[in-house]
């Protein structure tokens, strides 16, 4: 992998057109049943033991289903769990190694491991109750939950967002199986235009004729200070010699804890910034990345460059604190913030993503506008958190100028004075009962 932490020396192969990366394994995975066939494994899915899944594990079967963890076909099974617990990778049968940094699972309860018994084909039943997908050749093995969560985060403290809503009150046992998916996965949430696969996503670099392609993954609403990473990312690009550099900008659509903004809000407030040419939407791609959120840091900003990689983009931006939160019991951030972009520098099956790390952008009280943070200036900076970002917009007030473009803005305003009226009306209607 190149080194990137001087962009001024920075010179990548030009051997590979973006869309045409090779995805890891060599092919893209694409598990959905082909529809001739769908009638036929209904019928097979009725007369299988059936483990009913919850909503995270159905992103986790769109995610595996699509190809984003290509050549993953499944759940895994203990081989696979252990290599991506201890190594964060996969070696494959013919030796190369692929990156596989967090393990992709289903948890099983005691009872349903006893009253799948020996069955080597489960079916998977969606929260609602409907088949989703037959689970092949199964093994199950045991789930040590402190191991599995000390690895993937670093600690056991309480307070972790997907260890509470996913780990913690999961089975004791982990079942792993190739997936065959009865059809693709729908939120009906008028959103799934926007969630193409790897292989759609390639198709429109191509009818776009990028020869690049860079992404940048966010789960936040989309300032100034972004797009002036992005922009910047295709300045240098061109600077480079590519002709028509197209930007992924590619938000995470899974689970995601309870304060963050929630993903229609966010993808509102995105085309606002395309329709306030902030970004420029011949240039630029938003499509829905459906993985759920781990806030585990250097660890999962791997699982992030890794899933885009077989989306076809050669170029991954990453700046401060990637993936990262505060830590949920002292006040400090949970990881390093300059670790992520280290570990994408060094991580093994990576080394083909060409990987962009760029200075903090900060707001400059100066200048008016977003600018990379100037440490010979550092007094005519302002450091705006996403917390602060949502307290101005909570309260109606307005960020400084050149924060965020004002369609954006009235968006993310419009959301939190929704979400007042709302707890209003819920305090008005305790307070009617209780008279």
């Amino acid at each position: 992998m190149q080194d990137t932490s001087s962009s001024s020396t920075y010179a990548p192969r030009r051997t590979v057109r973006s869309s045409l990366i090779e995805p890891d394994g060599g092919a893209l995975v694409e598990l959905v049943v082909p529809e001739a066939e769908r009638a036929a494994r209904r019928a097979e899915a009725s007369r299988l033991p059936a483990v009913r899944i919850g909503p995270v594990d159905l992103e986790w079967v769109h995610v595996v289903a699509d190809g984003w963890a290509s050549p993953l076909r499944g759940f895994m099974r203990e081989a696979e769990y252990l290599q991506s617990l201890h190594f964060r990778s996969l070696r494959l049968a013919d030796g190369s190694v692929v990156n596989m940094s967090l393990p992709i699972v289903l948890a099983i309860r005691d009872e349903e491991k006893e009253a799948i018994g020996k069955a080597p084909d489960v079916a998977l039943t969606s929260p609602a109750g409907g088949f989703v997908a037959i689970l092949r050749r199964t093994e199950i093995y045991k789930h040590n939950k402190e191991e599995r969560i000390a690895r993937t985060w670093g600690t056991i403290a309480p307070g972790l967002p997907y260890v509470e809503e996913v780990i913690t009150q999961a089975g004791n046992w982990l079942i792993g199986g190739d997936l065959e998916v009865l059809e693709p996965i729908k939120y009906n949430d008028g959103l799934d235009q926007y969630r193409l696969c790897p292989r759609e996503l390639r198709k429109e670099f191509d009818k776009r004729e990028a020869d690049a392609v860079f992404a940048f993954q966010l789960r936040n609403p989309v300032h100034n200070g972004h797009a002036l990473l992005m922009n910047d990312t295709r300045r240098r690009l061109l600077d480079m010699g590519y002709k028509n550099p197209i930007l992924l900008l590619h938000p995470l659509g899974g689970f995601t804890k309870a304060d963050d903004v929630p993903l229609s809000v966010r993808m509102e407030q995105h085309s606002k910034v395309l329709e306030d040419g902030v970004l420029d939407p011949k240039t630029t791609i938003v499509a829905i990345f459906p993985s759920p959120m781990h806030y585990a840091g250097p660890t999962e900003v791997q699982w992030h460059a890794k899933a885009r990689i077989n989306a076809g983009a050669n170029f991954y931006i990453v700046g401060r604190d990637p993936a990262g939160m505060s830590h949920p019991t002292e006040k400090r951030d949970l990881y390093d913030p300059d670790h992520g972009k280290k570990v994408l520098g060094m991580a093994p099956g990576l080394e083909k993503l060409n990987i962009l790390p760029f200075k903090v952008a900060a707001y400059d009280t100066v200048g008016k506008k977003m600018s990379f943070f100037d440490p010979s200036r550092a007094q005519d900076f302002l450091f705006i958190s996403g917390t602060k970002m949502r307290t101005y917009a909570r309260n109606g007030e307005n960020p400084p100028d050149g924060f965020m473009c004002p369609g954006g803005w009235n968006v993310l305003v419009n959301y939190y004075q929704r979400l007042q009226n709302e707890e209003t009306e819920k305090e008005s209607a305790v307070v009617s009962l209780k008279s």
